[in-house]
């Protein structure tokens, strides 16, 4: 599923549903589907977890100057200079800039940033166009709204897994339903903060 950033949330563009593995090349279809719809002059930064964060999308990125925040596995092989590593052991040394550096054994050359702030069992790990940084890095952080769009679906929202539906199409044409509603519920909540705003968002 492709989303678009909405405020906190996260509102769905494209998606496809299959059954077995899902590879770069259905990720490639929905991301040449939705590419034309972005105006020329808008600047874009695509955010992906793990199961996105290849060479093969940063490449596609590349092509079209998209910015992007893709998370990385902590196994994928790094080449810096002469030195071939792994983006967990670059982590380990406590490494949190690289720049300019090849990934895989594609050499898909890319900035990384590592964050590994107290308290979380793992790092992030983030391949990314811009000059690596710690708030760059930390843009990442804007996926998560994907993740209350998705609770919106499962267990906190519409309750799509207590359907037990396990055709594509017709899992496929209940999330065009959803994806409608989910917008429907949130323009009408915009609407509803910039008519009726309580204290605390008129001071914002």
């Amino acid at each position: 599923m492709l989303a678009v950033r909405f405020g906190e949330r996260a509102l769905p563009l494209a998606w496809r549903v299959e059954t077995g593995a899902i590879g770069f090349e259905t990720q490639k279809s929905l991301l040449d589907a939705v590419a034309p719809w972005v105006p020329p002059s808008a600047p874009v930064t695509l955010l992906g977890d793990r199961f996105y964060g290849t060479a093969d999308l940063i490449g596609w990125c590349q092509e079209r100057d998209w910015d992007y925040r893709l998370r990385l596995k902590g196994n994928l092989v790094v080449f810096d200079g002469g030195t071939k590593t792994t983006t967990k052991a670059r982590a380990a040394e406590r490494v949190f800039y690289l720049e300019d550096v090849e990934l895989t054994g594609k050499r898909a050359r890319t900035n990384i940033g590592i964050i590994h702030d107290p308290g979380h069992a793992e790092p992030w790990i983030i391949a990314m166009s811009a000059k690596p940084g710690y708030l760059k890095t930390l843009e990442y952080g804007g996926r998560w709204g994907i993740e209350a769009m998705f609770s919106d679906f499962k267990s906190r929202g519409f309750g799509v897994e207590d359907t037990h539906i396990h055709y594509p199409e017709r899992l496929g044409r209940l999330v065009l339903v959803m994806a409608l509603a989910l917008h429907w519920a949130v323009s009408t909540g915009l609407w509803d903060a910039r008519h009726h705003p309580t204290p605390s968002e008129k001071k914002t």
